[in-house]
């Protein structure tokens, strides 16, 4: 088929795809305000159900989702979070064009056997059996054939539609979803480029290192490309797949301790987070655990891994109070932000975390979770890593329970807290940190003069000027001219009604029931003018 011919046909299917987010967006307008809230189980329900008929792209969307408490209710992240990720096996065929595309030759020449039926189909790709010509068992990880076309096509629509919420909307200018459908994109966009998760298999195995019981299988560099990995196999059972693993004989209360630990050496030290760590993702290979699907990370930054760390640590301690403030401080403070609110709903969820017998479940997973919710509710947008790191920790803190049921995860996270602060600390005040505070202190000192004359020039000269920022221009000259309609209009009736009543002393021209046709017409004029005026301000004044 000619390009000629798809053009229209690929113009049929974006309309078609669009109508469909159309009606989706329409059905669930309502929730857009709703964050924070419960939220109904039966729209959870359909909402989810209704995102899987949207395709495999947007059930990862769905998931990446699922970790955004500021915006959407309770009951929909949770539904979100059971969103199954397994889908129908693409065409044998396919995967194979796919396959000698990336790697530049015949599936039957690069490995020495590939079996076509897949051990896992999930939206976004396929994971096949194979050997190599030397003999080594591998899995071949390969991306569907015009996923990462069709993701980017729906992140295009839902910009359109992000991007009208934001201009036109209370809910949008509140939110900002643009900035979210930018972050998902990024997230998405990391995710499809298989060399990026080879990199990140690399570098969890280093930090593994002084685990030796955990390990990432190792990605073969020759055979992967940017939409087919090739992977080291390992071979055992996912622990989410036999609830019984602790009847073995394998040290499994080790590995679960282990697990705990190196995960929060990745969150406060390393900053790569392997962020997926249910129990589809850990096998069990003897009496070691293999950390599979290194394609969610989450990267934090010096100063996020910092903030956080210090974070926890005030939770565990019970300060409440500064738990409140650094939350405050690392989100964002909406217009409609409760700080008593936000403090006594904080207090509440710290102390009870902090105060709990070691029988108690509220782990460090959940906590995080809820004080995301709960500042949502008190008009506080919580930073994203808040929500994504309770999810990553909730997950962890399961899958070691299946480990190990007597685990207290509550327990090792407090001790490795305090190794890890000691190793913070360490750091600070290393030898090589001294020396870098030591040249920032004397390039401060060197510019101390030129920066001092800078700032005092202008005031010598009466040319200090004063900029005032943060009053939100473009929301204040709206409302300014939404006030300047409203006079025009009522000077407008006012007008009508004094011509009206002027007109009224002209005997001569048609009349209407009695009266000048030109005095009522003016008159009814007012009237209509002068009631939508009434009736917008009113129905304007009790939405806010």
């Amino acid at each position: 088929m000619s390009a000629a011919a798809e053009t229209p046909a690929a113009g049929a299917g974006i309309m078609a795809r669009s109508a469909r987010l159309l009606r989706f967006a329409s059905r669930y307008r309502h929730l857009a305000g709703a964050a924070g809230e419960t939220g109904a189980r039966e729209d959870a329900d359909a909402f989810v159900a209704d995102i899987q008929q949207l395709g495999p792209a947007f059930i990862k969307i769905g998931q990446t989702l699922s970790v955004r408490p500021d915006l959407l209710p309770l009951r929909h992240l949770q539904a979100l979070q059971k969103l199954q990720d397994d889908v129908p096996a693409e065409n044998a065929a396919a995967i194979r064009t796919v396959i000698e595309r990336e790697l530049g030759g015949r599936v039957s020449k690069v490995f020495a056997t590939f079996d076509e039926r897949p051990l896992a189909a999930a939206s976004l790709a396929q994971v096949h059996a194979a050997t190599l010509r030397d003999g080594r068992e591998v899995v071949v990880k390969v991306q569907r054939p015009g996923i990462a076309e069709s993701v980017d096509s729906d992140l295009a629509l839902l910009r359109g539609f992000a991007d009208a919420a934001d201009r036109y909307t209370d809910q949008g200018r509140r939110v900002r979803f643009g900035d979210w459908v930018e972050e998902m994109a990024e997230t998405l966009s990391e995710e499809l480029d298989y060399r990026l998760e080879a990199a990140n298999m690399r570098a969890l195995a280093i930090q593994l290192q002084d685990y030796p019981n955990l390990f990432v299988p190792a990605p073969i560099d020759a055979l992967s490309t940017r939409r087919v990995l090739t992977m080291q196999r390992v071979h055992g059972r996912k622990i989410g797949e036999h609830p019984g693993l602790q009847r073995l004989e394998h040290p499994l209360a080790l590995l679960a301790r282990d697990l705990v630990r190196a995960y929060l050496d990745q969150i406060f030290m390393h900053r790569l987070v392997h962020a997926d760590p249910h129990p589809g993702n850990l096998m069990l290979c003897g009496d070691r655990l293999a950390l599979i699907d290194a394609g969610m990370v989450l990267r934090l930054a010096p100063r996020t891994r910092d903030d956080l760390l210090s974070l926890m640590q005030a939770t565990v301690e019970g300060e409440s109070e500064r738990v409140a403030a650094m939350i405050a401080q690392m989100g964002e403070r909406l217009a409609v932000f409760d700080e008593r609110a936000w403090q006594r709903r904080c207090n509440r969820l710290v102390l009870r975390y902090c105060s709990q017998s070691v029988h108690d479940d509220l782990g460090a997973g959940e906590l995080l979770l809820a004080l995301a919710r709960q500042s949502v509710e008190s008009g506080l947008r919580p930073p994203p890593e808040l929500a994504a790191l309770g999810r990553t920790l909730l997950a962890l803190e399961g899958s070691a329970k299946r480990l190990d049921p007597a685990l207290r995860p509550n327990v090792v996270v407090r001790e490795r807290l305090d190794d890890l602060l000691r190793h913070r600390l360490g750091e600070e005040f290393s030898r090589k940190r001294l020396r870098s505070r030591l040249l920032e202190l004397a390039e401060f000192g060197a510019r101390l003069p030129q920066q001092l004359r800078d700032a005092l020039e202008p005031i010598a000269q009466n040319r200090l000027r004063v900029r005032i920022s943060g009053l939100g221009e473009a929301r204040l000259l709206e409302n300014l001219q939404k006030i300047a309609n409203r006079i025009s209009a009522g000077l407008i009736s006012a007008g009508l009604v004094v011509a009206a009543a002027l007109t009224l002393r002209i005997e001569a021209g048609p009349r209407l029931l009695g009266y000048p046709a030109l005095a009522l017409t003016l008159f009814l004029t007012a009237f209509g003018l002068g009631a939508a005026l009434v009736v917008s301000a009113l129905r304007s004044d009790r939405r806010k």
